[in-house]
């Protein structure tokens, strides 16, 4: 080592000093003194340099580790001046810096993500409280109020509107919030080529205005109360067709809502739009079923009271002739026969009233056979049984398919009830592949074929039946002998086509 050469060197050059100055020969023991007094010069030298390159290096090494530990990352150890620990110091300042650096960035990265997340988690609370506003809305204009109080709520918005595409190329205001009467009266109707949102409700995509400059210039007054940042234009859609629009009036820019906010305004437009459309096909529906009961009830009173009637009419014109020419026998027995016609046509209202009366049950066409079967027992001496050997009370079975099979089922017991003199009645109800079926069997006596003027109103609603079978894509066959009974069978498929 440098510092050990160094030292004996100055040993070699004091001892030959010692000669040269002191000619006499030395004493041992003075030369013993000499070379402990240099030893401990040595060792006190090297102690020194051991602490100064060693010990105080290590001490910063352990310091600079604790503060790591502590979570500061901006520490360095000391650089000494020189020695072996030199190097290594300065590499781990450098892996200190570095790994800072990645600290950092990671850190960044992470408030990033938490931040993405967040915002993620947000547009999905949006979303449920606004599909759950529009799940929980009955008819067009609860779904629209609903919709339009959530979502201001949501974005705090100062005004909102929904406005539906008509079929003469204009927007239909049909729903608002912050807007006065006068301004809901004048922009009831916009043509769709006059501003952005007819220009949305036609090419689809989202819109965004800065200010409503450009909205109140069509109007002698502004169209929203205060200052507002941005005008958002956002399509309804339900699959690739736009339905119309809805705007939102807002105080701040959109871009404060998050960077996915474009995505979570259309979400929210396509949830609305899918609503809007429900809305529509449900009221056609409704119109559509309530055409048809009104058409069937028109044929059944048809083939029923009218029938009755035309009959009643003509026994009266019967019983005024005989009458006339004083024929009192006849005239008793067309008395006899109009009050038994009377009596029919009472029975067949009754029938009629009961059954339109009577209401689908919410839980399934097995449990309204079932009602219906028991309220028939309690009616009537005919001992009645139901036997349901689908495997479950509440088969997958669409909603009109079970009104028309209830109606059936439900004419089918009139018939039996006025017509049979049935003891016994069994209903069936099997599914064999993709087919249900529906027997309803008595042991009554049978269809027998007489004169229509004879017991008028006899087998009334057999074609009203098969009419109400063909509408679900099924059939009915009906089976019967004098005095052998009736079998009555219906069979539609397990799935309705659309």
């Amino acid at each position: 080592m440098p510092i050990i050469g160094l030292v004996l060197i100055l040993v070699a050059l004091g001892i030959t000093s010692a000669i040269e100055w002191n000619p006499a020969p030395l004493r041992l023991v003075d030369i013993h003194i000499f070379l402990s007094a240099l030893g401990l010069g040595f060792i006190f030298i090297l102690v020194l340099r051991i602490r100064q390159q060693m010990i105080k290096p290590l001490r910063n090494l352990r310091k600079w580790s604790q503060r790591i530990r502590a979570g500061d990352l901006e520490t360095l150890i000391s650089l000494p001046a020189d020695g072996e620990f030199a190097d290594l110091i300065q590499d781990i300042n450098h892996l200190t810096e570095e790994l800072h650096v990645l600290t950092e960035e990671m850190d960044f990265k992470v408030r990033a993500q938490t931040e993405h997340i967040a915002n993620k988690s947000r547009s999905l609370e949006i979303l449920y409280d606004v599909a759950t506003s529009l799940s929980e809305a009955h008819g067009l204009d609860e779904i629209l109020e609903q919709f339009l109080d959530t979502l201001m709520i949501l974005v705090d918005a100062k005004a909102a509107s929904v406005r539906l595409l008509t079929s003469d190329d204009q927007t239909r205001l049909v729903a608002s919030r912050g807007f006065t009467d006068f301004v809901i009266k004048r922009e009831e109707l916009v043509d769709v080529n006059r501003c952005l949102c007819g220009e949305i409700a036609q090419r689809g995509g989202l819109g965004i205005q800065r200010g409503i400059r450009q909205c109140n210039k069509f109007l002698p007054c502004a169209i929203v109360e205060g200052e507002c940042e941005e005008l958002v234009v956002v399509p309804l859609q339900y699959q690739e067709r736009i339905l119309g629009v809805y705007n939102l009036f807002l105080a701040r820019p959109s871009s404060e809502l998050g960077k996915d906010a474009r995505d979570l305004l259309n979400s929210i437009g396509k949830h609305l739009g899918l609503a809007v459309e429900k809305t529509i096909l449900d009221d056609a529906a409704r119109r559509l079923a309530i055409m048809e009961e009104r058409n069937m009830l028109g044929n059944e009173l048809h083939d029923s009271l009218a029938q009755s009637l035309v009959s009643m009419r003509f026994q009266i014109k019967m019983l005024g002739e005989n009458l006339h020419k004083k024929e009192i026998r006849a005239a008793q027995n067309e008395v006899r026969q109009l009050s038994s016609a009377i009596e029919e046509a009472h029975v067949s209202l009754r029938d009629l009233l009961a059954n339109f009366k009577s209401r689908m049950d919410e839980r399934g066409l097995v449990p309204a056979i079932d009602d219906l079967v028991s309220r028939f027992r309690d009616d009537t001496s005919i001992t009645t049984f139901f036997q349901n050997e689908c495997g479950t009370d509440k088969p997958n079975i669409p909603l009109a398919q079970e009104i028309q099979a209830f109606r059936i089922v439900q004419e089918s017991l009139s018939n039996i009830r006025k017509h049979s003199n049935a003891c016994n009645l069994r209903i069936l109800f099997t599914k064999n592949n993709d087919e249900y079926s529906i027997l309803i069997e008595d042991d009554g006596h049978g269809i027998v074929d007489q004169p229509e003027s004879d017991n008028p109103g006899e087998h009334v609603g057999l074609s009203i039946m098969q009419e109400r079978a063909s509408h679900i894509g099924g059939r009915v066959t009906i089976e019967s002998e004098p005095g052998e009974g009736t079998r009555v069978c219906l069979t539609f498929p397990a799935t309705l086509d659309k």
